[in-house]
């Protein structure tokens, strides 16, 4: 995808507030079926529950790998948007924090861009499932930007 295509992916999701085509681009962001919602000004990031996402079918709980590629893909996608960005954000660090165990519930996840450079954006991911203040998870992902 050439960085013209993106850069009008991204374009197209802040004027219409549909951030779908966007999602779509991104292979493992379409497989686990996240969905971007936009509340006002802010951007929230949904995971619906799906069978394919579990890893414990015991509890049934998600697999703690969909967790944090939610939370990865939701930073990378908040860097975009928040950028305006012509290219995907690459990842260079990534670290994490399950608080809870993630039920096989709906799970929603909140980034803060904590600093953006020229060539290097930290994020900062939380992600919940039932209240916002109870969150199943926290991360930190650093970016290289170009």
């Amino acid at each position: 995808m050439t960085t013209a295509q993106i850069e009008q992916l991204v374009r197209e999701a802040h004027d219409s507030g549909n951030f779908a085509p966007l999602v779509a681009s991104i292979p493992y962001a379409s497989t686990i079926g996240l969905q971007v919602l936009r509340l006002g000004e802010e951007v929230v990031f949904h995971l619906p529950i799906a069978k394919d996402n579990i890893g414990n079918p015991v509890l049934p709980a998600l697999h703690g790998g969909v967790i944090a590629g939610f939370m990865e893909q939701a930073a990378m996608l908040h860097l975009m948007i928040s950028m305006s960005s012509s290219s995907f954000p690459k990842i260079i660090d990534f670290s994490i924090d399950y608080l809870r165990a993630g039920l096989y519930k709906d799970t929603y996840a909140t980034c803060q861009v904590w600093r953006q450079g020229r060539r290097v954006g930290n994020v900062a991911i939380t992600a919940w499932q039932t209240r916002s203040n109870e969150p199943i998870a926290t991360a930190r992902a650093h970016f290289k930007l170009d």
